[in-house]
């Protein structure tokens, strides 16, 4: 009598990962058109050219293009979330952490520019657009704890209003990641000097 509800469970959940692996395929067509044309730019038409599928089967894995981004962003800051942590993980002691979150940051920069930007045009979309809202609070929630979690190994008591301090990084990065696309963008020892600059006077 069990066996049969397990076999249905089996079922289902080979269902759901092949859901899921197909969702992340999407996902990832999708955040090439986005950082391409931008959300205010980017149409499910555009989303569904890029990962050759038809709107109606872009629409069975998706309701509709807002719960596309939400799921790219949350994808792309995870892995951004988890690199930075593995990153700070390793390191010991202040003048360590400083250096490891450094580097993490600007690579960053070098690495992921393309999909910051999409993250800044998500999160001003925010104001205005209420479905961003949660998943923006929880990536900022994620991004300040790994802030936090750098304080602790830096032996350095995390300060009460961590958020400004957050606030403080993130405009610092912000500003950093739009001139590397100007004319003349900072070499990697240029940025590794402003933020190494700017932790050691938090940390």
């Amino acid at each position: 009598m069990n066996k049969l509800p397990a076999k249905l469970k089996t079922r289902a959940d080979r269902k759901t990962a092949k859901r899921d692996v197909k969702k992340r395929q999407i996902a990832d067509s999708a955040i090439s058109a986005l950082k391409e044309l931008g959300y205010a730019n980017t149409t499910l038409r555009d989303i569904a050219a890029k990962s050759a599928l038809s709107l109606g089967m872009l629409h069975y894995y998706f309701a509709d293009r807002a719960e596309l981004i939400i799921y790219c962003v949350e994808i792309y800051k995870e892995d951004f979330v988890h690199k930075v942590a593995k990153a700070l993980e390793a390191a010991q002691g202040r003048d360590q952490v400083i250096e490891a979150f450094t580097e993490a940051l600007v690579a960053s920069i070098f690495d992921d520019a393309m999909t910051h930007r999409l993250w800044y045009d998500i999160r001003t979309q925010a104001m205005f657009d209420t479905s961003f809202r949660p998943v923006v609070a929880t990536i900022e929630q994620a991004l300040i704890g790994l802030l936090r979690t750098a304080f602790e190994k830096a032996d350095h008591p995390a300060p009460l209003q961590i958020e400004i301090h957050y606030a403080l990084l993130d405009g610092v990065f912000r500003h950093i990641m739009q001139g590397q696309f100007e004319e003349h963008p900072r070499t990697r020892a240029e940025l590794s000097e402003v933020f190494r600059g700017l932790l050691n006077q938090f940390m």
